[in-house]
C-alpha cells in the first residue's frame, strides 16, 4: 500500500509514518516547514518528503491519503485555499482517512492496546509503561508523542501482543471532530488526570469529561481502567458508567499508592509493600505517573516488584527536564534545562519537582516560558500564571504573538517577572539576570526559537 501523509512532520503523524514504513508500506508525505530533526528521521526511514500542500501532489496517486489535523478548509486573505491539495482530494473523490483511523485499522487491530490519557503526563507515563513492558520481556509496540530516551525513537511496531499509545483528547481531523483516543479501543486505559485544556475546541471541563467517558465506553468488560484517585473530574467520568475492572492510584484509599519521597519510594498494593522505586526523576507528578504505569502493566501480568525494578532504569523523555548544558561559574555552575510544560499546572509541577530535588539551601530557579499552546494563546488561563510560577525566583515570559497583555497577567509577581516581545530580548534579560548557581528552566511545547542554545552561548560569552 502507498500512503501519502498530509502534515507528516508532526510528532503523531511522523510516528504513524514510521509505523507504516516498518510494516512494509510505501510512505510519502508533505508538510509546511519540512526541517530537522523530524525530516532527518523520516528520510532516514526512506520516506520522501515534499514541502507544502500544492495540488500537483495528486500525481502521486497513493492508495490512500492520510490527513493530519493541521489540515483544514481554511482560506487565505486572497480567497485561495490554504491547503490546495486537500481541496483537490475532495474534488477528485479520492480515498482519504485520518491518522488515528489508519492506525486503528492497520496497526492496532488484534493488539492488546494500552492507552494513556490525561491532561498532563501522557508522554512520560506512556514511556514508563512501554519501558516496563520492554524490560519485562514483552517487546511492546508503541507510539509516543516524544522520544523516550530508553528507546531513542518515538514509534515501533514491536513483536509482542501489547501496543502502548499516548491517547490524546485533541480532535482527530477537520472531518472528524472526535478525540483521537476514541479510535484506539484499548483493553487497558489509563486516566492519568483531567483538567480544563484545549479551550480552542472545548467549551468547559464538563465537555472534556464527556469525551473521556467516550473512551471508557470502548474498554471491554475484561479490560481495565486505571484511574487517578485524587481527581474529582475522573470520579465524575466513571460515575457516568463503567463496564470494566477499575484500579485506582494515588489517593490514600487507592489500590496502588506510594510511601516515601518521589525519588525513593515503596509501591504499595492495597496497603502491602510490593516493590521499591529509586530513580533520578523528581516531583510528585512523576511518582503518580509511575503508579499509573505499574497498575497498567499489572493488567498484563507484570508483578509490581518487577515493574518497580524496571523504573529504576527509566531514562525519562527528551524535553522533560532535559539537561541542555552547564555553564561554569566561580561560586556555582549555571544549569539550563528544557521542558515541555505549557499548561499552568504542568509549569507548577515542573518547578515544584525541581525545587524539591534541589532541596535547601539551593540556587535560584529562573523560569523562562512562552504561552504557545492554543489554549494559552487565547488567554484562557493567564490568571493562573502567577500561581504556576510560585516556585520560580524569577520568571521571563516570551510574549510574541499574544493578543493579551502578559505583563498585566504577571503583575501580581511584581519585580520577579519580566516580559520580552521576542527571543533575543528574553535571552538578554535572562543573561543579565543570571548568576552563579542558578537553574534556568525553559518551558514551551514548541522549539522556543532555539533559546536553549542561545542562552548557553550568551552565558558562556
Amino acid at each position: 500500500m502507498h500512503i501519502h501523509i498530509l502534515g507528516i512532520c508532526g510528532t503523531f503523524m511522523g510516528g504513524v509514518a514510521a509505523l507504516a514504513r516498518e510494516a512494509g508500506h510505501r510512505v510519502t508525505g508533505c508538510d509546511a516547514g519540512v526541517y530537522p530533526p523530524m525530516s532527518d528521521q523520516l528520510r532516514a526511514l526512506g520516506i520522501d518528503l515534499i514541502e507544502g500542500f500544492d495540488a500537483d501532489q495528486m500525481a502521486l496517486k497513493p492508495d490512500v491519503w492520510v490527513i493530519g489535523n493541521v489540515v483544514s478548509r481554511a482560506r487565505l486573505p486572497d480567497g485561495t485555499p490554504k491547503f490546495p491539495l486537500m481541496e483537490a482530494i475532495l474534488e477528485a473523490g479520492a480515498p482519504y482517512t485520518s491518522g488515528p483511523q489508519w492506525l486503528a485499522e492497520h496497526v492496532l487491530q488484534g493488539r492488546h492496546v494500552l492507552a494513556v490519557a490525561g491532561t498532563h503526563g501522557k508522554t512520560t507515563t506512556t514511556s514508563m509503561l512501554t519501558w516496563i513492558l520492554e524490560a519485562c520481556g514483552q517487546k511492546p509496540g508503541f507510539l509516543v508523542g516524544g522520544v523516550p530516551m530508553n528507546f531513542g525513537l518515538s514509534a515501533r511496531l514491536g513483536q509482542g501482543k501489547a501496543f502502548v499509545i499516548e491517547a490524546d483528547e485533541y480532535d482527530t481531523a477537520f472531518f472528524d471532530k472526535r478525540p483521537k483516543f476514541v479510535h484506539y479501543r484499548p483493553r487497558t486505559a489509563v486516566l492519568n488526570n483531567l483538567e480544563f485544556d484545549h479551550a480552542d475546541i472545548f467549551d468547559d471541563l464538563k465537555a472534556i469529561e464527556r469525551q473521556f467517558h467516550h473512551l471508557v465506553r470502548t474498554v471491554p468488560g475484561s479490560g481495565r481502567v486505571v484511574v487517578n484517585g485524587l481527581e474529582d473530574s475522573l470520579e465524575r467520568v466513571l460515575h457516568q458508567g463503567c463496564w470494566s475492572e477499575v484500579r485506582s492510584f494515588g489517593a490514600a484509599v487507592s489500590d496502588f499508592t506510594a510511601q516515601g519521597e518521589p525519588h525513593d519510594f515503596d509501591v504499595l498494593v492495597r496497603g502491602q509493600a510490593m516493590g521499591h522505586v529509586r530513580w533520578a526523576l523528581s516531583g510528585v507528578h512523576n511518582q503518580l505517573n509511575a503508579l499509573a504505569a505499574i497498575a497498567a502493566a499489572d493488567h498484563l501480568g507484570v508483578p509490581p516488584a518487577e515493574a518497580a525494578q524496571a523504573l529504576a532504569r527509566f531514562e525519562n523523555v527528551r524535553r522533560r527536564m532535559e539537561l541542555r548544558g552547564v555553564v561554569p561559574r566561580a561560586g556555582g555552575d549555571i544549569t539550563v534545562y528544557d521542558d515541555f510544560a505549557h499548561h499552568p499546572t504542568a509549569i507548577r509541577t515542573t518547578l515544584d519537582g525541581l525545587a524539591r530535588r534541589l532541596g535547601q539551601p539551593r540556587g535560584r530557579i529562573l523560569a523562562v516560558f512562552e504561552p504557545r499552546s492554543n489554549t494559552m494563546k487565547l488567554g484562557t488561563m493567564k490568571a493562573q500564571l502567577p500561581w504556576s510560577l510560585e516556585n520560580a525566583d524569577l520568571a521571563f515570559c516570551h510574549s510574541g504573538g499574544l493578543d493579551w497583555d502578559a505583563a498585566e497577567a504577571l503583575a501580581p509577581m511584581g519585580a520577579r517577572a519580566v516580559v520580552g516581545a521576542n527571543i533575543e530580548t528574553v535571552v538578554n534579560q535572562v543573561t543579565q539576570a543570571a548568576r552563579a548557581g542558578d537553574h534556568i528552566v525553559c518551558m514551551s511545547n514548541g522549539g522556543f526559537g532555539g533559546i536553549h542554545e542561545r542562552l548557553l552561548k550568551a552565558l558562556a560569552g
